[in-house]
């Protein structure tokens, strides 16, 4: 196949104009569209992912960032024990993981 196509472009057979360069385009093309598909996916899991999502915008990264705001605000003493609790008792009855209870 090979060499009757080589040999048809070099001597300029008949309807063997550039038609052989889609030999190698369409090929391209589909790993094009593979490469896209996939890129596409794994955005849309770090963004959509859930709390368990490997981006930033999981759920439980958020709630995690906003507890460790708020210790962070109590280790500093902007806030009393009383506040820290009720905050927090707050955050995590709004976010969609809910740690198991300490025993």
């Amino acid at each position: 196949m090979f060499t009757a196509l080589a040999l048809a472009t070099h001597l300029g057979g008949p309807g063997f104009g550039f038609g052989w360069i889609f030999f190698f385009l369409i090929p391209l093309f589909w790993i094009g569209l593979i490469v896209l598909v996939v890129s596409l996916a794994r955005r849309r899991r770090g963004h959509w992912g859930g709390p368990w999502a490997h981006g930033h915008y999981g759920a439980f990264a958020a709630a995690r960032g906003a507890e460790s705001t708020l210790a962070e605000r109590f280790a500093q003493g902007d806030i009393d024990e009383k506040e820290y609790r009720a905050r927090l008792e707050v955050l995590r009855a709004n976010s969609p993981f809910t740690p198991p209870a300490a025993k």
